[in-house]
């Protein structure tokens, strides 16, 4: 099948737009991915080096509460901290609309999709309502630099986060046989370990062995989190000794250190099981949710030749014939449905920047949920489904339905005429059907509502 800059714009980046034209090339597509992350500077998200408020601000202001108990100043302590409280939400409202815009006005999709694959190849949840707002300036820190680079080098990043750490527990990890073990009734925890090998690089059912787990659980010791610090080493923790993973010495230095987990994750990530996990969840996610074999495995030999970096397999699979068949075997999930909307819309910048509370929650937030997808909060550390099973629900369906005959005379104050926007939301060659529906709606609102509502419009 040829390149086609409709099929590139939906299926693999966030959707068509009446301002910005879609990729020509696969060679354009992995340009704009090479080049500056211009879309980021535009609308910042800060690290979780820099957020505010941090787990520390929070913990600062419950300290001074404690402290100010019974005294004149209880009061003015309690009001601070849940003034905290309240900025970590006003935090986490800006960064969804940051996402939204950077959706809506990317002019490198594909970027936007990776970082948001990727994410959730990694997910890590929020263990507490007040730390909810973390898990964007986690994935700008963890995961969004490196989506064009080395594997390894992002398994490294992610594993040192503390949001990883806290998410499976890992700060309560230490090595049976550690200096800090020694009064310390805490000990090891497999948490990370088990699903770093089954989730995040060999797959189920790989090469490893329990034993494997609990060797790396052991290399692991010693990756610690505090909010006072973020992601440490502390070699108190670590198990003494070297650990064999997948048939690897690892560690077994005079004094443990984070260059020997290193060395153990990239060890990991080069392995022929975690090549061909990884181009599995690529072609599932993005084109078909039964691969080609053959896609595959030519994924994976790119990823090994290239010792890991996943540009060249990004490049086998967009240069695939798959990649550019017209059916559209895969469902939008409930973000990405909502951003090509906006995006399809021409809804901008400052809408979206300048919308109250009220309105994200209402239009964004709210219906997310009743479509199956509460933001950033999947309900286990494997991410969000991919199977369609999960999102075409009658819930989740009523749920779009409604979104889209209902929402979008509450972004834009005009809608566009129908009659052209089924050719922009769709391309040039939109399904008769829904041609007819859009040029035959009674009102502009049901027409535009009727081709976001689309099956053509709905899958990619």
């Amino acid at each position: 099948m040829p390149f086609d800059p409709t099929i590139a714009a939906i299926r693999f980046g966030m959707g068509l737009s009446p301002t910005i034209a879609p990729p020509v090339s696969v060679a354009d597509m992995l340009a704009r991915l090479a080049g500056p992350d211009t879309i980021a500077a535009e609308f910042p998200i800060p690290t979780y080096k820099d957020v505010y408020p941090s787990p520390l601000d929070y913990l600062d202001a419950t300290r001074a509460l404690n402290a100010a108990r019974g005294t004149d100043d209880e009061a003015a302590a309690d009001e601070q901290r849940r003034q905290v409280g309240q900025d970590g939400g006003e935090a986490m409202l800006s960064f969804v609309k940051a996402d939204l815009n950077r959706a809506a006005h990317t002019e490198d999709g594909f970027r936007e999709r990776l970082v948001r694959f990727w994410a959730d190849h990694f997910t890590a949840r929020s263990t507490k309502g007040i730390n909810r707002h973390l898990v964007s300036p986690y994935i700008e820190e963890a995961i969004r630099p490196f989506v064009m680079g080395d594997f390894a080098e992002m398994l490294i990043a992610v594993v040192s986060s503390p949001m990883m750490i806290w998410s499976l527990d890992q700060h309560q990890s230490m090595g049976p046989n550690s200096r800090a073990a020694r009064n310390n009734v805490k000990g090891l925890n497999e948490n990370l370990a088990r699903e770093l090998l089954e989730l995040h690089t060999l797959g189920v059912g790989s090469a490893y062995q329990q034993t494997d787990v609990r060797e790396l659980a052991e290399l692991l010791t010693g990756v610690y989190a505090n909010v006072q610090e973020g992601g440490v080493f502390r070699p108190a923790r670590a198990e003494p000794g070297a650990e064999r993973v997948l048939g690897v010495e690892y560690g077994g230095g005079e004094v443990a250190s984070i260059e020997e987990v290193n060395a153990g994750l990239r060890g990991i990530a080069i392995h022929p099981d975690t090549a061909r996990h990884l181009a599995r969840k690529l072609v599932v996610h993005f084109i078909t949710p039964t691969p080609d074999g053959g896609l595959v495995d030519a994924m994976a030999a790119r990823y090994l030749e290239d010792n890991g970096a996943l540009m060249g397999m990004y490049g086998v699979m967009l240069e695939h014939e798959t990649a550019w068949a017209p059916d559209a075997l895969k469902v939008k999930q409930p973000f990405d449905f909502i951003a090509s909307s906006i995006r399809a819309l021409g809804v901008s910048r400052d809408e979206i920047m300048n919308a109250e509370k009220g309105v994200i929650r209402r239009s964004i937030q709210r219906p997310m949920t009743v479509m199956g997808q509460t933001w950033q909060r999947p309900v286990g550390p494997d991410g969000w489904p991919e199977e369609e099973e999960n999102w075409i629900t009658p819930q989740g369906m009523a749920g779009r339905i409604t979104w889209s005959m209902q929402m979008p005379r509450t972004l834009l104050d005009r809608l566009p005429d129908p009659r052209d926007f089924v050719f922009t939301a769709l391309g040039p060659k939109p399904p008769e059907a829904v041609l007819f529906a859009a040029n035959a709606a009674e009102t502009v609102s049901d027409g535009v509502g009727l081709v976001l509502a689309s099956a053509a419009f709905q899958r990619r």
